[in-house]
């Protein structure tokens, strides 16, 4: 029975993705739960039945009395037989079954799919953003918001159906008992109506930006304390444990501040809610009371009243909480909204096409980047990188090197200018065809907190076991049948840690080579490829370098002479421009930046004027 509830709805059903997401609260929601259409229908109906059953049971409980008042013992069972009969019947078997029909679909059907569904695609969402976008917010604080809507959304969805469909109809139909036992007991509970719904609007004007503030400044605690974490070497090394105590207090306090407003809210409300239920007690079961002294109402009447009234006082608490508790879901999604609400930054154009690669030939025009600063980055570069040529990249820190290789990812649009690739502008081509072209090996090496083997075979999932270890093989990582995690896995099965950290700077650099070497790119991204190696374990893949090179288009940024040397070409950057481009020789001869640079070498290194100094 579980299982048929559970797969009524299919939270990773394919759908359309959207770019710009709505950034109005309802259509966003709604934009996640368009497929529960039809289950919200049932749930909805099923909660207002349950409602009606809730005040037949008192409205029958009224007319029973008046029945025992006006039938004598001796007779009573012999007229109401058959009803006790059917009534007990219906009690016992028809209403537990159709409470269990309401809870199953809201409990199981409902609330774990659309938590789901939210996380999944606010996930795949945040993925498809680009590196520009990550670089500017935390890490911890997206992930928290990642993990804190969907729950979110789910529990509003929950108290929606589960205490707002209920109590609304459970209210519609008290004022329908009320009119059908004697009008004139309508007067006070509309009264009170009126009054708990203006406490309801009360609280919830003031609820709901107290929970958004809250809840942002929860995503705060996070993004800081998943920071120092992430940091905790530097924080160890640089010994600043009170300092990363005092960055996570002050956003712990804030919270706690923001936090304090929100509770200060209930417990107005609390306070309230118990007058207001206590005055429809009195008004009510007193109104009943007289109205039955003057002959006008019945003592069934005035028990059906005074039960109403009384599981009116029981529940007024509930559905407050439950509204309240929506409205602090809702101060969470709009707080999460500030994250996955974003539009895409980076997209591929529209009519993209697949990019078709036949030798390697990269064409850079005109091209322009400031990071939308007006000045660093890139300025007016023109450069031609013919098939198979391998270009090496010096220059002084700033001077556009990592921009440039940036750009050829496409992980940034241009600002002006175009960059092709085998007559191809890679803005025309998709961002999944052009980097499936290209490896690249970073100076900053992070490895996925995964095995070795994950890590390796991200390159290529496709490879085999065989492939896999001979690109191991081929970047000298013959430590990995060393290593054993805290778990006891061994070899290619350890774990290495967060972004790599159980491994030697080393370790994680052959680790990423052997990754590149897999996925067999034709196009090839040096960025200091070898600076985490020491001299003898370069050596040892040198020769692996220059066999991995062979027959690639190489951009190759290196201080590292023994990299650079060896390049066909080797291009001076500065200050955003081509300064210098020719071979190491003929560099030398011009006695220009270059020959500066390489008079100043040091230990292997080409050293700027300010290392220099």
């Amino acid at each position: 029975m579980f299982r048929f509830f559970e797969n009524l709805n299919d939270p990773y059903a394919p759908y359309e993705a959207q770019d710009r997401p709505p950034t109005r609260l309802w259509p966003f929601v709604w934009s996640y739960l368009n497929g529960f259409k039809a289950l919200f229908l049932w749930s909805g109906v099923l909660s207002v039945f349950v409602a009606a059953i809730e005040l037949w049971l008192i409205y029958y409980l009224g007319r029973l009395i008046d029945d025992l008042v006006t039938t004598g013992p001796a007779d009573f069972w012999q007229v109401h037989a058959v009803e006790l009969v059917l009534v007990t019947v219906f009690i016992l078997f028809a209403r537990p079954l159709i409470q269990a029909l309401d809870t199953a679909l809201l409990n199981n059907s409902i609330i774990p799919n659309v938590g789901t569904t939210v996380r999944w695609r606010a996930h795949r969402h945040v993925l498809r953003q680009s590196v520009n976008w990550f670089e500017n917010d935390f890490a911890g604080r997206i992930a928290n918001r990642i993990m804190q809507t969907p729950p979110a959304v789910g529990e509003a969805t929950f108290q929606a159906f589960d205490a707002m469909a209920y109590a609304f109809a459970y209210f519609i139909g008290a004022i329908l008992l009320m009119s059908s036992t004697d009008p004139r007991l309508m007067i006070p509970l509309i009264l009170w109506l009126g009054l708990y719904f203006w406490l309801v609007r009360w609280t919830v004007a003031r609820v709901t930006p107290a929970s958004q503030a809250a809840s942002d400044a929860r995503s705060a605690i996070t993004g800081r304390v998943v920071d120092s974490y992430t940091n905790i070497h530097a924080v160890k090394m640089f010994t600043h444990h009170e300092r990363e105590e005092l960055f996570a207090k002050e956003a712990i306090e804030e919270a706690r501040r923001t936090f304090q407003v929100e509770m200060r809210i209930f417990t107005r409300m609390d306070a309230m809610l118990v007058f207001l239920n206590g005055l429809l007690i009195v008004s009510v079961v007193g109104w009943g009371l007289y109205l039955w002294t003057a002959g006008t109402a019945t003592v069934g009447v005035v028990a059906a009243a005074s039960a109403l009234v009384l599981r009116l006082n029981a529940m007024t608490g509930w559905i407050m909480w439950a509204l309240t508790s929506f409205f602090q879901n809702v101060g969470v999604i709009r707080e999460g909204m500030e994250t996955i609400a974003q539009p895409i930054e980076l997209l591929d154009n529209l009519g993209a096409t697949e990019l078709q690669l036949s030798a390697g030939k990269i064409e850079v025009q005109g091209l322009t980047h400031h990071y939308g600063r007006g000045k660093g980055g890139l300025d007016r570069i023109d450069l031609t990188i013919e098939p198979g040529q391998k270009v090496g990249l010096v220059g002084r820190s700033g001077a556009g090197k990592s921009t440039l290789v940036k750009l050829l990812l496409r992980f940034y649009d241009t600002e002006s200018g175009r960059i092709l690739v085998d007559g191809q502008d890679i803005s025309d081509v998709t961002q999944s065809s052009l980097r499936r072209q290209i490896g690249m090996v970073q100076q900053d090496t992070a490895l996925l907190h995964r095995s070795v083997r994950d890590n390796i075979l991200y390159g290529d999932p496709s490879a085999s076991e065989a492939q896999m270890e001979k690109a191991a093989a081929q970047a000298a990582a013959d430590f990995i049948p060393e290593l054993e995690d805290k778990d006891g896995n061994k070899g290619y099965e350890a774990q290495v840690g967060e972004r790599g950290v159980k491994l030697s700077g080393g370790q994680r650099q052959r680790i990423a080579l052997a990754r590149v070497i897999l996925k067999n790119a034709p196009i090839l991204l040096l960025d200091e490829a070898t600076s985490a190696l020491d001299s003898e374990v370069e050596a040892a893949i040198q020769e692996t370098l220059s066999d991995m090179m062979e027959g690639k288009t190489v951009v190759a940024i290196a201080h590292r002479l023994s990299t650079i040397a060896q390049m066909d070409r080797i291009i001076v950057m500065d200050e955003g421009r081509i300064v210098e481009d020719g071979g190491h020789a003929e560099l030398l001869e011009k006695k220009g930046l270059y020959a500066s640079f390489w008079a100043r070498q040091s230990g292997g290194f080409i050293l700027t004027e300010e290392a220099a100094e």
